[in-house]
């Protein structure tokens, strides 16, 4: 999959290095999938700041640094709580971007309920920009949720950047 993306996660860093731009990531159900792609682009240093997986409550406490009524009235795989958590790694890490995703890949129960098959990506970037993109596969195979969410996600980062 890596080798897939690779060609992409060039684009990306091309468009992030011709802006003299940095990007934060937070994986939710992608697993770390998508800071690996990200990091297959050689010099990543130039454009990559850092990020994390944020698979649990105490890893959302530790990489965004929010209060937990930060999140009243939100559910995860959702735009409203992905914008935050990307908003939040972004300043967190002193990045001009950020990514996050936020997921269901299914084979167990979502703790917010989230369908399996659902994820939503967003990109948060300098001067208030905001882009959230819904991804619903209406699959349980949580391999290829991954996969897909990933794709997805980065395709989200590549379409905002290319604005």
């Amino acid at each position: 999959m890596l080798e897939e993306l690779h060609p992409q996660a060039l684009r990306i860093a091309d468009l992030l290095r011709e802006r003299g731009e940095k990007l934060a990531v937070a994986d939710g159900a992608t697993g770390g999938l998508l800071a690996a792609s990200l990091l297959t682009v050689p010099g990543a240093l130039d454009f990559f700041v850092g990020g994390g997986v944020v698979y649990s409550f105490r890893a959302r406490d530790v990489l965004f640094d929010l209060p937990r009524e930060a999140y009243k009235g939100m559910r995860g795989a959702s735009s409203d709580y992905a914008m935050l958590q990307a908003r939040a790694i972004r300043d967190n890490f002193g990045a001009d971007w950020g990514l996050a995703e936020s997921g269901s890949v299914g084979g167990s129960t979502h703790p917010s309920g989230a369908p399996a098959g659902r994820s939503c990506a967003a990109v948060v970037g300098p001067d208030g920009f905001e882009f959230a993109r819904l991804t619903e596969t209406g699959s349980d195979d949580r391999i290829a949720n991954m996969e897909a969410f990933t794709r997805a996600a980065l395709q989200a980062l590549e379409d905002a950047l290319s604005r």
